[in-house]
């Protein structure tokens, strides 16, 4: 069943912030439906960090949103632009990354879209296929199609030039590079956070300059995280990973606040927007509890990484650890040899896999996040009786039991 246009257009600007231009895309839309021939959505990311979080995904969910219209989806690890090191947001020139560091995280990053796009749908492409192959006179070119002026106006490379504050060379070429990438795919639209927007209208000049028909630019917003204040950041500690355990993804979902729930419900649900609003005048009027609705995000958001059995499994894990004040059933279990002398307990907690060093134990263990069989502690010398079982538990939904024999 075809899927009118306007219908096409109300899921696409879903949650965006730009979409530029409209009568553009409603132009482009209509050419596909009449023609059969889907739409070229690209969206680049630089393989700088290899761990997803729910914030990355808003952008990835809106190409699911192409996907399922049956548009052609063109997911751009940028390896060349990722030696560079992209200028964007940062008040100094980036570091850039090794080829070996490329390609491990390029690898990491196919692994973990697949978790919400169908890979039968689509193409992963390397924009160095490409950009290999310019010679000196090609970037030469290239970059003669862009005055210094109009790249200071970028806010960024503005407020580092007031400042004083150096500027590469090689990073005024990052916009221009990323808008060549759009005239080298074709692409009839392109995705990117409001971060992105002088980049993504780079796209459209050059694809003019080209001959060919300007890239359709839409921006998301960047998603707060679970602090509902700042953006969602590993850096902060308030995001939701989704290579996370889904105990994990669930219980923090539900931390998420009553006001944002439905930002992330907006950005990264697959409800249709009636249902939404129907679920927000629910809440509104009394008729359904917040935590009843939240629920219900917490459930498709950990469904979509684990499946819905997997889900489910952990929603009863949540409501009975919290609500209820009982252990999880499968709590991870770990043997070691009696230690008469007694156990570190910050170095206990690494080898528990429940920290990733030392130091994040000591810092757990001062902010009163680590219980030893049911007992708070705070001596961050503390040393654990290396004998029987000892239970740890580390925040709220951390717990490991450890069998000495």
């Amino acid at each position: 069943m075809k899927i009118s246009i306007e219908k096409q257009v109300e899921l696409i600007e879903r949650g965006a912030v730009n979409v530029i231009s409209r009568p553009d895309l409603v132009k482009k839309l209509e050419k596909s439906q009449a023609t059969g021939i889907p739409l070229r959505i690209k969206a680049g990311f630089d393989p700088t960090a290899p761990d997803l979080h729910l914030g990355h995904t808003v952008l990835i969910q809106k190409l699911k949103h192409f996907q399922d219209l049956g548009h052609e989806i063109c997911f751009l690890i940028g390896d060349f632009t990722g030696m560079i090191g992209d200028p964007t947001g940062k008040s100094e020139t980036r570091k850039p990354l090794t080829v070996e560091q490329v390609e491990k995280n390029a690898e990491s990053y196919k692994e973990q879209i697949f978790k919400i796009l169908d890979p039968e749908k689509t193409t992963v492409v390397f924009n160095s296929t490409w950009l290999n192959k310019l010679t000196s006179k090609d970037f030469i070119m290239l970059a003669s199609q862009l005055t210094v002026a109009r790249m200071l106006e970028r806010e960024d490379f503005k407020v580092r030039f007031e400042n004083e504050r150096p500027i590469s060379i090689h990073e005024f070429l990052y916009p221009l590079i990323q808008g060549y990438d759009s005239v080298a795919l074709k692409a009839d639209v392109e995705i990117g956070g409001t971060d992105q927007l002088f980049n993504l209208l780079m796209g459209r000049d050059l694809q003019r300059v080209w001959g060919q028909e300007p890239q359709v630019v839409i921006t998301m917003p960047l998603l707060e995280g679970l602090d509902g204040v700042n953006k969602m950041s590993k850096s902060l500690g308030n995001y939701i990973g989704i290579t996370e355990k889904a105990d994990d993804i669930y219980g923090k979902t539900l931390s998420v606040s009553d006001g944002l729930m439905f930002r992330y419900f907006e950005l990264l649900s697959d409800l249709a927007a009636d249902e939404i609003l129907r679920l927000k005048d629910e809440m509104a009027s009394g008729k359904a509890h917040p935590k009843a609705i939240k629920q219900q995000l917490a459930r498709e958001l950990t469904a979509r990484f684990y499946g819905a059995e997997i889900a489910r499994q952990a929603e009863e894990n949540f409501e009975r650890v919290f609500s209820q004040h009982e252990l999880p059933e499968d709590m991870p279990e770990l043997t070691l040899s009696a230690a008469s002398e007694g156990v570190w307990l910050p170095k206990l907690l690494v080898d528990a896999g429940m920290v990733k060093g030392s130091g994040e134990g000591r810092r757990m263990i001062q902010q009163g996040a680590v219980t030893v069989n049911g007992e708070k502690v705070s001596d961050v010398e503390c040393m654990v009786k290396g004998e029987g079982e000892v239970l740890l538990k580390v925040g709220k939904r951390r717990f490991c039991r450890v069998l000495f024999v």
